[in-house]
């Protein structure tokens, strides 16, 4: 339904804006409960068992991270007396909420959702998880940045570079690849997020055009394997071969755009003297390259 279809996505443009300019606790959370209520009948609109299993997954996922979120907001009031988002002073309340965070991004070790979830639906719906509801908890981690727990961040952020390299080796489904794709790429922005939060704006925003170039292509082409990706080259060379730069540009090889802000993260990591995690994920990076390379000679 038509109507249906506009309330469900206007709720879910609201929902990101609500979290996005608020300054109070309630408020971010209240919009991230609407942005997940306004997702799930999107992912169910194909009567599929896989489509229900995934928006189950999703939804029981992000409701105890919008607990646990919930739940650290109230105890720093208790503590602090202060409700606004720049007064997270708790120790545990910090914790808990990089935690209740990464959960609803999908960083390791709280992973396991995405690659499942992804592949459940639809490209479409794909597109939408995979960018447009990565910036509402995108923009709380910028707004707390100061508080936040360094060491806390940079094993997150280590550990999802690598699950996100390891992950993709043995996937042939093209869904899946993004998803350990998007895990590695949060790993990147969360690991630079304490040093420089203006190149992780940097790296989300060329993170999110690459992304959305790419689900937009596979759409165009109906590829949902690799095997699909590679009969596609009779039928449209030129849909294909953008396709296969964007993922050459998602793996981070030079000249393309993709490389340009894992340049800049590794350049900063080397100034802040993090040489051994610099290291470290420029290793990872390696680990993702040889999967999109896999696929582009396929």
């Amino acid at each position: 339904n038509p109507i249906t279809l506009s309330v469900v996505l206007t709720s879910l443009a609201l929902g990101t804006i609500f979290t996005v300019s608020s300054s109070h606790w309630l408020l971010a959370w209240m919009g991230l409960e609407i942005n997940t209520l306004a997702i799930i009948p999107i992912m169910t609109q194909h009567k599929h068992p896989r489509a229900i299993e995934a928006s189950t997954k999703y939804f029981l996922t992000q409701a105890a991270a919008s607990a646990l979120l919930l739940f650290s907001s109230l105890n720093n009031a208790w503590l602090t007396g202060e409700w606004s988002i720049m007064d997270l002073t708790n120790p545990l309340s910090c914790a808990t909420m990089t935690i209740a965070i990464c959960m609803k991004l999908g960083l390791a070790p709280f992973h396991f959702w995405l690659p499942e979830v992804l592949q459940g639906i639809s490209l479409t719906t794909g597109l939408i998880l995979s960018t447009w509801q990565k910036l509402a908890p995108m923009a709380i981690l910028y707004q707390i940045t100061p508080m936040l727990n360094t060491p806390l961040l940079l094993t997150l952020g280590l550990m999802s570079t690598l699950v996100g390299g390891w992950g993709g080796l043995n996937q042939t489904q093209l869904r899946k690849i993004m998803a350990f794709s998007s895990i590695a790429h949060l790993g990147w922005m969360v690991s630079i997020l304490p040093f420089s939060p203006q190149l992780m704006i940097l790296n989300l925003t060329i993170y999110l055009i690459m992304t959305s170039t790419m689900f937009l292509t596979l759409k165009t082409i109906s590829s949902t394997k690799i095997s699909s990706l590679a009969t596609s080259w009779s039928k449209t060379p030129t849909t294909t071969a953008l396709s296969l730069l964007t993922l050459l540009s998602l793996g981070g090889l030079p000249p393309l755009s993709g490389f340009v802000p894992k340049w800049f993260i590794l350049q900063e990591l080397t100034n802040q003297n993090t040489t051994i995690l610099a290291t470290t994920l420029a290793l990872s990076a390696l680990l993702s390259l040889s999967f999109y390379l896999r696929s582009t000679y396929i």
